[in-house]
């Protein structure tokens, strides 16, 4: 029987005010596993400081990677620890839609919220919001600089993350873990498990909405993830490049050298 305090995939580390974050690794590959200690996902840290701060110092990040919009990055600034690297990606720069920007925008305008998300149409917005963020111009430069940068040493260990570290980040990571050649399943399980560690961050955000008028069940699609949000973005990476690998290669425009690189940093053979 496994102990109860082993490392467990896609586990949450305890950092209050940096929430939904956790370790790539851990995940099943055909040859072993994803390698831990290397690269993390997370939420934005505006926040950051005394006993979070120190506990983020104990993970050695090098590198940070923001994807967030300049208006997001304006709202809530990261709080980045001397001598890390700090490098923004705007993947969503060349987008009209920006569904996976806009949460911020509704929380206090109830009416809005209603008319923007009421009737399902949040759910088209972010399966919309997901195959921009596969196939726009400057989200597959983003997602270039960034697949380049962690398969170099000096940039690990790296976190990346967005404003709520779930569509845009969520892509990133289900990017990299299938061309790993971790299971689809276990990438959905990746993903999904924003809905555990996100949603009760956020539940003082809901409760100040319902406060003023919204409706609760309007947030949730936009707060949490669904299922079909990352399969929208799976399906424009297949209609768009044909496999993981050509997206990688024709969609993002990484050598084989860089692509091999990867997969040997991250696969951990056993």
């Amino acid at each position: 029987m496994m102990p109860t305090n082993a490392f467990q995939p896609g586990q949450n580390i305890p950092i209050p005010t940096i929430p939904n974050l956790r370790d790539l690794g851990g995940w099943a590959t055909p040859t072993g596993k994803v390698r831990r200690g290397l690269l993390y996902r997370s939420a934005e840290f505006s926040k950051l400081a005394g006993e979070d701060a120190a506990a983020f110092g104990t993970l050695g990040i090098r590198s940070v990677y923001d994807f967030r919009t300049e208006p997001e990055r304006a709202a809530q600034p990261n709080v980045v620890p001397a001598g890390v690297e700090y490098v923004v990606l705007d993947i969503l720069a060349d987008s009209t839609n920006a569904a996976p920007a806009q949460i911020l925008k509704v929380l206090g305008d109830p009416k809005g919220a209603q008319e923007l998300l009421g009737g399902n149409k949040a759910a088209a917005m972010f399966e919309a919001g997901y195959r921009e963020i596969v196939s726009l111009s400057s989200a597959l430069t983003g997602y270039r600089q960034f697949f380049t940068d962690i398969g170099k040493k000096e940039h690990r260990p790296a976190v990346f993350h967005c404003t709520t570290g779930k569509d845009r980040t969520g892509w990133g990571a289900a990017a990299l873990l299938l061309l790993l050649g971790v299971g689809e399943e276990d990438v959905y399980r990746d993903y999904l498990l924003t809905n555990e560690q996100l949603l009760p961050a956020m539940q003082p955000m809901i409760e100040k909405f319902t406060s003023i008028g919204g409706d609760p069940d309007l947030l949730t699609p936009v707060l949490g993830v669904a299922k079909p949000y990352l399969a929208a973005g799976i399906t424009e990476m297949q209609s768009k490049f044909g496999t993981i690998d050509g997206y990688f290669s024709a969609g993002l425009g990484l050598d084989t050298a860089t692509i091999e690189s990867l997969k040997t940093t991250y696969v951990e053979v056993t």
